[in-house]
């Protein structure tokens, strides 16, 4: 049985452009697969720890920084329990509206938690980062307002999707779909590129990635 775990980055609920995407996405897939597994994280009402002093200090342990005493290995245990949310799911679903040019602050807060060394990545001195996560999957669903690829540097910058491609290819998924609706605001048809957008999302769910 797969198991998906969608990540909604959006604090919009239903009115989320990012959302509508990932929502169709999911209803196609799940009307395809009815025996499919999934698992929802909403990052604005999740229980997200800060990722403070203790937690940084039992991550550097494992760089021969410090020993992990009593506090860190009790805030790396809770860092652990989140991650291994994470790592139990087949495939990554993420609604990520444009933030300034980024991501919003929730998924960065959450990626900081989990993109930890022997959960998501390893370390060689000699070989450098390696992603530890095998035979996933990621379907990311990108909206922005103004910003749109291709456009002039004035409409803004993409750390958006940059950020992100990064960062899966860093933890080990190689195997990503993505579907844009950019820009949502400026276009001579909103609606129509919506639709559009629909469409390509619910298509997903017919690529083995």
């Amino acid at each position: 049985m797969t198991k998906i775990l969608y990540i909604a980055a959006s604090p919009r609920g239903a009115i989320s452009q990012s959302g509508k995407l990932a929502e169709a996405y999911l209803a196609a897939r799940q009307m395809a697969e009815p025996d499919v597994q999934l698992d929802r994280l909403e990052l604005w009402s999740a229980d997200l720890p800060e990722f403070d002093g203790d937690k940084a200090a039992a991550k550097m342990t494992f760089f021969g920084v410090g020993d992990m005493d009593a506090p860190r290995q009790s805030a790396w245990d809770q860092v652990v329990t989140i991650t291994n949310r994470f790592i139990e799911a087949d495939e990554y679903v993420l609604s990520v509206p444009m933030w300034n040019g980024g991501i919003p602050y929730k998924l960065k807060q959450y990626i900081d938690i989990i993109t930890q060394p022997g959960l998501l990545f390893g370390f060689d001195p000699e070989a450098g980062y390696r992603g530890l996560l095998r035979g996933k999957s990621a379907r990311v669903f990108y909206t922005s307002g103004v910003y749109a690829p291709g456009a002039p540097a004035k409409y803004g910058t993409d750390h958006h999707s940059t950020y992100l491609d990064w960062w899966l290819d860093f933890i080990g998924v190689a195997k990503i779909e993505t579907v844009r609706f950019q820009p949502s605001l400026l276009t001579a048809d909103p609606a129509g590129d919506q639709l559009k957008a629909l469409d390509r999302a619910r298509d997903l769910h017919l690529l083995q990635v």
